[in-house]
């Protein structure tokens, strides 16, 4: 069963050819385990009576409709919990990402990958989106060490054992390769064909972008260190408190020798407020190991890749 998940708001125009578009590449590329996934997240125009439409002449697809707009996170979240298929498919519903590619995105994963990200080389965006998102897409990959050229790509392909494993909430869903990577999937990239919107108008602004550097933050603290904040925190705490106590040495052994004591205030407060600070840092850091230990999930520690082998006829080896 291969699933395609399509978030989409107001994107009334383009629905119907996407349909047309998506059922074609289907039937050319001999796939005959299908589902189509529509989530509308909030859509203000008539894109829900569409859908409904064409999930009534065609048996595979599937609707689900938000109450209002909750982002596209909670959105692609909503279709995978939908999805039934082993091999996952994420597009867009503004026609810019082509269906023409996907037996593209399943020779590569065949290659050995986990998840495909579409990399549109080519973009038809104006520039004050593309340029932006060349940055992003830089600092992402240096931070994270996934090195990819569009993490922002809504063009996807995953295994099912990647869905199953990386939870998305807020705005992380362009961060799901980085998430991915770091929990040890192989993560590859393909050149994508990237078409002008002809309907419609783009959901996203440089807001974005602002608030994609909290979110790389974000990953980069939970992946690295959210098993154990205490290491970030602690480390942190210990540097402002080592130098603030120097500060305050320092500043006591020139009160012997005679520094004048209004050369010697301000100093004094602020290394004081360092000395502070840092301790401040390292408790936080214990109660952060406190939550993490009283609610972490073992079984989300690692990530099994495969196994071999009879439990029972291991039990029966051993029995004396």
């Amino acid at each position: 069963m291969i699933s395609f998940v399509i978030p989409l708001m107001n994107e009334e125009e383009n629905l119907r050819a996407l349909h047309e578009e998506l059922s074609s590449a289907i039937h050319a590329a001999r796939l005959e385990s299908t589902e189509i996934i529509f989530i509308d997240d909030g859509s203000t125009d008539g894109s829900w009576n569409v859908v409904e439409e064409i999930a009534q002449d065609d048996p595979r697809v599937t609707g689900i409709k938000f109450r209002r707009n909750f982002g596209k996170a909670a959105a692609l979240t909503a279709g995978f919990a939908q999805a039934s298929g082993n091999v996952i498919f994420t597009l867009d519903g503004d026609l810019q990402d082509d269906p023409v590619e996907i037996p593209r995105f399943l020779a590569k994963l065949d290659d050995g990958f986990d998840l495909v990200s579409g990399w549109k080389k080519r973009r038809h965006d104006p520039w004050h989106k593309v340029g932006p998102s060349r940055v992003f897409n830089w600092l992402v990959s240096n931070v994270t060490h996934c090195h990819l050229h569009d993490h922002n790509c809504g063009y996807k392909a995953y295994r099912r054992a990647v869905i199953d494993e990386v939870t998305i909430h807020g705005e992380l869903h362009r961060f799901v390769p980085a998430l991915a990577h770091a929990r040890g999937f192989r993560v590859g990239e393909l050149e994508v064909h990237h078409r002008a919107r002809t309907h419609g108008v783009s959901k996203y602004g440089f807001s974005r972008f602002l608030k994609g550097l909290f979110d790389l933050f974000q990953v980069r603290f939970v992946t690295r260190y959210g098993q154990r904040p205490l290491h970030v925190l602690g480390t942190i705490g210990l540097g402002f408190f080592g130098l603030g106590m120097l500060g305050l040495i320092v500043l006591m052994v020139g009160a012997a020798f005679g520094w004048s004591v209004a050369l010697t205030v301000v100093p004094a407060i602020a290394s004081g407020a360092l000395a502070i600070t840092g301790t401040l840092l390292i408790a936080l850091g214990f109660v952060a190991e406190l939550l993490t230990s009283y609610n972490l999930d073992v079984s989300k520690t690692y990530t099994i890749a495969a196994k071999v082998g009879s439990q029972t006829a291991a039990q029966e080896f051993v029995r004396p």
